[in-house]
This record gives C-alpha cells, structure tokens and sequence, in this order.
C-alpha cells in the first residue's frame, strides 16, 4: 500500500438506524486503510434547482462537491424505496449532473434492501450517466438485509462478510495508488 485513500461513503437511507449506514461502518472497521468520511444525512441538501446548480449552487451543494472531488473514491449504500433509490439520493445527485466531480470516480455501490433489484440498475445507470468507474464486483446487491444484521449493526450473514471482503478487494483494486 502506497498510500492512504479518502473514502466518502454516502447513505441514502433516511433511516437513523439504517441497515446501510451498519454496512458502511462494517466496511469501515474492516478496511483501517481507508480514511473514511461518512454522509448519513443528505436531507441538509435542499431541493434540486436546475437555475442554481452552476451559477448559484448553495453552499451544502458546493460543500458536498468538493467533498467528492477530494475523496480517492466513492462508496453509496443505499437501499430501495418503492422499487427506485431514495428521494434524498436522488436530488444529492441531481445536484452533481451539470458537474464533472463524478467523471472517472472510483465508485463503490451497496444496495440493501428487502429485494432492492430495479434501485440497485436505476443507480447503476444513473452513475454510468455521470461517468463513474466502477465495475460489476464495486456492486453488491444484498437481498433481505435485516436477516443479514443483527439489533446492534452487526453483520451477523457469513455471505455476507464473504461478499463485502470481495467487494472491498474489488474497490481496492479501482482507488489510485493502491497496490494491495
């Protein structure tokens, strides 16, 4: 290892006690290579505005930004609501379209949820959109996740920990500068 990547981890659940946000934290504990930045609360964003996304932006929008740009890389946890990602997820990246902050990103992608499937291609392909490198491995699609956790965030599915120690070798492999 060559250096010490930034990880901006992004969760777009709007649950406090996400089984997504546990994810991320597993990965955390898991990966003490990476420094980690995790944004749990995107409703600070305020709704999307196409006539302030460049000249204008507001300030939480700039902050979130520049925060991408610095990361080495990306990781999005995210579950499904109503067979598409989370309202909050959504206009964060609304926010990002008329920028170039997620072109050739590294990009880690974790949709867990009861099934999760149409959320887990709708962000795929929206991230394709903005140019983000990832590959099939930087996704993981984690179906019935609260069977998977315990009360307390622990990953507690041996699958599981197999998929997200792949998945975290697989993201390694993407981030500038690693040599694992």
């Amino acid at each position: 290892m060559t250096n010490t990547p930034s990880i901006l981890a992004i969760v777009g659940s709007a649950s406090r006690s996400s089984s997504n946000l546990a994810l991320i934290q597993h990965l955390q504990r898991n990966n003490p290579h990476w420094q980690f930045t995790i944004r749990e609360d995107l409703s600070v964003l305020p709704h999307f505005d196409p006539e302030q996304t460049m000249a204008t932006p507001p300030k939480e929008v700039t902050a979130l930004r520049t925060a991408i740009e610095a990361a080495s890389g990306v990781l999005i946890s995210t579950p499904e609501y109503i067979f598409s990602i989370p309202a909050r997820l959504k206009n964060m990246l609304e926010w990002c379209v008329a920028t170039t902050v997620f072109s050739q990103k590294p990009l880690g992608i974790i949709t867990a949820s009861a099934n999760g499937s149409k959320g887990h291609a709708e962000l795929q392909l929206i991230m394709q959109t903005l140019d983000a490198r990832f590959t099939s491995e930087t996704c993981l699609l984690v179906h019935g996740i609260k069977g998977k956790i315990n009360e307390d965030g622990v990953v507690t599915d041996p699958d599981l920990k197999e998929n997200l120690e792949n998945f975290s070798l697989a993201f390694d492999a993407l981030l500038p500068g690693m040599n694992l």
